[in-house]
């Protein structure tokens, strides 16, 4: 499985420079909020998925007053070997990955390549907020198991922009409408075929990981719902045509498609409480982690984010045994508290190391 052994960032959100080597099992980062912590694990989230976990646009990653970042790791991969990784970014917009000193053709080729599972407060926005979140969830988890999947993503994305540009005009070249609308069908089924298992894999896993951290009576399941339930998308985009026109978007297909997250057969974000939205939160993002380390044969990087905050150290506890009695890989743990963190972490394994940071500046402790 990939270990991180080294990182080396340099202009990244509150940091400026630094170079970290890390244990290969378990890594715990402490400090005040807003000091670095989080922006240390998203470092580590975009050298595997060469984005953020957070912002959704680039130019919130440059240190204040900078105009490039970058972000370096020595992994120690599967097959013994070392590999290092590489990322540039600067405020034109141009990103460059490279592994080993060579250049990927696609920065997209990346993706998959150092599987990781991030953990963080900013997950709640998948209960609260609306479907793109949850899509979102899917997408970064299937794009790293399943390259046909993030091609026909990109591609059906690209389209899509497209065909909205055209019903903006008052004339949209039907011919053409019609090449786009057959290629949007055809892309969008290995889409909904992937999104149909993924749901259907990760309903038991996050029913079993509920069950042991919530200790509750209450049953959680995850509907996968699309319009592709009642038809191909090319009969639908025909019979939403009109619709379209007058809307001046798309108004029918995968890009609406959403998860359903229940509790006893009603929506958890309207009948769920704050503790069991959070159980239910940390239980969809353990259950990734064992769907992917059942498709790679190893375990993902797997990044906790103030995880300790949210719930009943007893119950957490019990998800980290659980975890490291599983062939674990190497974890990530940030914590505003180190006694805590450590009163957890030391139980699990003596193979571990620990930071604290201020400033965007860590120590080795």
């Amino acid at each position: 499985m990939p270990t991180l052994e080294k990182i080396v960032i340099s202009d990244f959100r509150n940091i400026g420079f630094q170079e970290l080597v890390f244990s290969p099992n378990v890594n715990c980062i402490s400090g005040n909020n807003g000091e670095g912590k989080t922006n240390l694990l998203d470092a580590v989230f975009y050298l595997s998925m060469t984005k953020s976990a957070f912002a959704s646009s680039d130019r919130f990653n440059f240190r204040h007053g900078t105009e490039e970042f970058s972000i370096a790791g020595t992994y120690r991969m599967e097959n013994g070997l070392q590999s290092r990784f590489a990322l540039r970014m600067n405020s034109k917009g141009e990103k460059k990955v490279k592994r080993d000193d060579k250049p990927y053709t696609k920065v997209s080729d990346h993706i998959g390549v150092l599987p990781v599972v991030m953990v963080s407060p900013a997950d709640v926005s998948m209960v609260s907020e609306s479907g793109e979140e949850r899509r979102r969830f899917a997408n970064v988890v299937l794009s790293q198991m399943d390259k046909e999947y993030m091609t026909s993503l990109q591609q059906y994305n690209r389209l899509l922009l497209q065909r909205n540009k055209m019903l903006k005009d008052m004339n949209p070249d039907p011919q053409l409408m019609e090449v786009i609308d057959m290629r949007l069908a055809a892309l969008s089924v290995p889409i909904y075929q992937a999104r149909k298992c993924f749901a259907d894999d990760l309903r038991p896993v996050v029913a079993e990981y509920y069950k042991n951290l919530s200790g509750g009576n209450e049953s959680v399941d995850i509907v996968y719902e699309s319009e592709l339930d009642k038809a191909p998308l090319d009969v639908l985009l025909a019979s939403s045509f009109e619709k379209d026109r007058i809307l001046k978007h798309t108004t029918t297909g995968i890009h609406r498609d959403d998860f359903i997250f229940t509790m006893n057969g009603y929506p958890i974000r309207r009948f769920g409480s704050q503790g069991q939205q959070k159980s239910f939160l940390v239980s969809l993002k353990f259950a990734q982690y064992e769907i992917m380390k059942r498709k790679y044969g190893f375990a993902p990087l797997l990044l906790l984010d103030d995880v300790f905050d949210k719930l009943d150290m007893g119950r957490i506890s019990n998800l980290l045994q659980m975890v490291a009695s599983k062939d674990f890989g190497q974890i990530f743990i940030t914590d505003s508290n180190k006694v805590r963190m450590a009163g957890i972490v030391d139980g699990l394994t003596q193979d571990r190391a620990y930071f604290e940071t201020a400033g965007g500046t860590f120590t080795r402790l």
